[in-house]
């Protein structure tokens, strides 16, 4: 828990053991915290020893620091679920970002693995690995992606407590109990066995691992009737006769299934199989949804296995069709290490390669490998994004307060509309001082782009030096919004903009405001947050809340976060808010920015 990736569901159980809130059994629940992620595994060990039903959740090298007390959890039939956002393992070098390095090197633990691919899912299969855990007593780890899903805004539906009471197995749960190291019936337990009952010992847990499958399926089942969210352990999305289908897991499965969408519109017939149960990898329920049309597979790992014939996924469905004759033709490929952003695009290209006559086996798609030639050609940009998706960047300084603001107005937007909603927010690895870059979107329609907005409809920089540093209307539709927080005036801007920005701004009729937020925050008494300021200009100009709705919920939310810390603060952001509807100004761009020359510019220390 040493990144923002977890720092929410710190803070979020922390409290409500705080406050004293109750489990389904109307007890109230222990948060317990341990010197490391070792001591928590070694906690939660003896803890369902104890009888006591106990989760943790982790990260990367965290959950690394627990594999030695998965071994003893798993071996032992204790039903405890681990929650992981699935991040990288350093290497190499040190990342913070996602991938699913950490969980596949639990794969022999005797966990029973779980992923979601996305935060609505995160919340329903929760569910399913608590009550599979207990009903099979099998221990379980629920995998979703770090930062792409587990720092994700989106617009949810929450299950009831009441509902999950009754699909719990209470027999199982008692059993459970009575098994439990305890005084009144005791019996030896963490045995050292000899060569002669060793192996046997082992291989007598086959029948609760061959069981899990179907305590799977069947709460998924439970969970679709509740909920009307299709769940199996592996489902599949697009062409009944799909020839050409992709196999992954995680957050990707939702930006493949909108780039289906967006062929399936062209007539070509490509599918997807989402793996939820990786572990035990049950055949039966793979084949039940893979298309009998099926020629070839691509099958995509977040994960790289130096030495290996392939990585994991991969060569668990090339295991599952050996000997088969009439196996269709599987090539494997790795995508997103570290975070990095998966595309339609991509996508397209993987499924583009599933087409030539020799397709490329062992790939790597969103890198250009100039070394061992891995990687797959990008040969059309594509935009699968639903039609009348707004999509808005938010360009920031990490502890200005953009990250946070913006989090509010997504919330704002979903709560307050009928729109999906949905908002990341893209940093380094820097505590503050770092640049942020917010993506929201909002739209009709359910919003399945799990990667970074390339397209924008509104840009607003909120650190006037950028304009020096970033390209930041790179993907600006025409006719778009920039909204720039700066001092200067238009001589200042005419003379002060980078020529390749005057020039994008003219050629594409961009609709330019400036505001002076950082004068405004400080004469105000708000210091360098000017995040406030800038939410209420993009409310303004967005015009997706009326603006005197808009208003009332930026005040709303501004006694939220600030009332713990006075009248006075809280009466300074309400200002704020009025301060950016009314400091807005629009530049009429001249006809001249058109032919705008690119002018060698002098670094702000005078040397050239």
């Amino acid at each position: 828990m040493k990144t923002p990736v977890l720092l929410g569901l710190a803070e979020l159980a922390d409290a409500w053991a705080a406050n004293g809130m109750k489990n389904i059994f109307g007890q109230p629940v222990d948060v317990i915290e341990m010197q490391s992620e070792a001591g928590a595994a070694g906690a939660v060990h003896g803890s369902l020893v104890a009888g006591a039903l106990t989760t943790t959740f982790t990260a990367s090298q965290g959950l690394l620091l627990m594999i030695p007390n998965m071994y003893k959890i798993a071996g032992e039939l204790l039903p405890g679920v681990f929650h992981v956002s699935a991040r990288a393992v350093a290497g190499h070098a040190l990342s913070i970002f996602g991938d699913h390095s950490d969980v596949m090197a639990t794969r022999q633990t005797g966990f029973a693995l779980l992923a979601s691919g996305s935060v609505q899912e995160v919340m329903d299969l929760a569910s399913v690995a608590h009550l599979s855990a207990i009903k099979s007593r099998v221990p379980f780890l629920h995998f979703f992606d770090g930062f792409r899903t587990s720092s994700e805004v989106q617009k949810i539906e929450v299950m009831d407590y009441e509902d999950l009471k009754g699909l719990l197995d209470y027999e199982a749960l008692k059993e459970f109990k009575n098994r439990a190291l305890n005084p009144d019936h005791p019996k030896t337990m963490g045995t050292a066995q000899n060569p002669d009952i060793y192996f046997q010992a082992k291989e007598a847990s086959n029948s609760f691992y061959d069981a899990v499958p179907e305590i799977v399926a069947e709460y998924m089942k439970e969970i679709s009737k509740l909920t009307g969210r299709e769940y199996k352990p592996f489902v599949y999305y697009g062409d009944s006769d799909a020839e050409h289908v992709i196999i992954a897991m995680g957050s990707v499965t939702d930006t493949i299934e909108e780039t289906i969408d967006y062929l399936m519109k062209k007539g070509e017939k490509v599918g997807v199989i989402k793996v939820h149960l990786y572990r035990p990898f049950s055949a039966k329920y793979f084949l039940d949804v893979l298309p009998k049309s099926v020629k070839r597979i691509a099958v995509l790992d977040r994960t790289k296995e130096p030495g290996s014939l392939g990585e994991p996924l991969y060569e668990d469905v090339k295991t599952l069709f050996y000997g088969d004759k009439n196996a269709p033709e599987i090539f494997g490929g790795r995508y997103g290490l570290g975070s990095k952003d998966t595309t339609p695009s991509q996508i397209k290209a993987v499924f583009d390669n599933l087409k030539r006559s020799t397709p490329r086996d062992h790939f790597t798609i969103g890198i250009v490998d100039d070394v061992t030639n891995t990687s797959l050609e990008i040969k059309e940009k594509i935009n699968a994004a639903p039609e009348g998706t707004i999509r808005c960047k938010f360009w920031g300084l990490g502890s200005d307060g953009t990250v946070g603001a913006n989090k509010d107005a997504i919330k704002i937007i979903g709560d307050h509309t009928d729109m999906y909603a949905q908002g990341y927010f893209a940093y380094d690895s820097k505590k503050s001082g770092g640049v942020t870059i917010s993506h929201l979107r909002f739209g009709k329609k359910p919003i399945k782009s799990t990667y970074l907005i390339d397209e924008a409809d509104y840009v607003a920089c909120h650190k006037q030096s950028y304009v020096y540093q970033y390209e930041l209307l790179e993907g600006l539709k025409k006719g778009g919004t920039f909204v720039l927080n700066t001092s200067w005036d238009f001589e200042e801007l005419d003379k002060n903009l980078p020529g390749g920005m005057k020039r994008y701004l003219a050629e594409n009729e961009i609709e330019f405001y400036t505001i002076d937020a950082t004068k405004i925050a400080m004469e105000i008494g708000l210091g360098t947050r000017i995040n406030t300021i800038m939410q209420a200009a993009f409310f303004k100009l967005a015009n997706v809340v009326p603006i005197k709705d808009a208003i009332k919920y930026l005040k709303d939310a501004i006694v939220k976060s600030y009332g713990a810390k006075g009248e006075k603060v809280v009466q300074m952001n309400y200002k704020a808010v009025d301060s950016g509807i009314e400091a807005l100004k629009k530049i009429e761009i001249p006809e001249s920015w058109k032919n705008a020359k690119d002018e060698k510019r002098e670094e702000e220390s005078g040397r050239p």
